[in-house]
């Protein structure tokens, strides 16, 4: 019985310094926030892609604890604007930076 006790015990320590490396800090993300910024990214990629006026845009998204952040060249600053908004629409979407140019310039 105290084989088992104690079993359960390395178990339970085991468990808690496991979960303690998913927390998350600054400049990393849990677990749990890496696959809500993963899910955010997609629909943001998919609001883009489904938006007619943007299928030649090449806008990259990349997303950190809610903040998403577009790059790339586009075709017009109107382009630009209408990214950022449609970027904005998301759920889980906390903030926008641009950082897309208009090609050409």
């Amino acid at each position: 019985m105290r084989k088992l006790s104690l079993l359960a015990n390395v178990i339970l320590a085991i468990a808690i310094l496991i979960s303690g490396g998913c927390a998350s800090t600054k400049t990393s993300e849990g677990t749990g926030e890496y696959f809500d910024d993963s899910w955010v990214t997609t629909k943001v990629k998919a609001a883009l892609f489904n938006e007619p006026s943007l299928k030649s845009a090449e806008v990259n998204v990349e997303t950190f604890k809610g903040e998403v952040q577009l790059s790339g060249f586009v075709s017009s600053e109107e382009d630009i604007r209408k990214a950022v908004a449609l970027a904005k629409e998301v759920k889980g979407v906390k903030s926008v930076r641009n950082d897309m140019r208009v090609r050409g310039r």
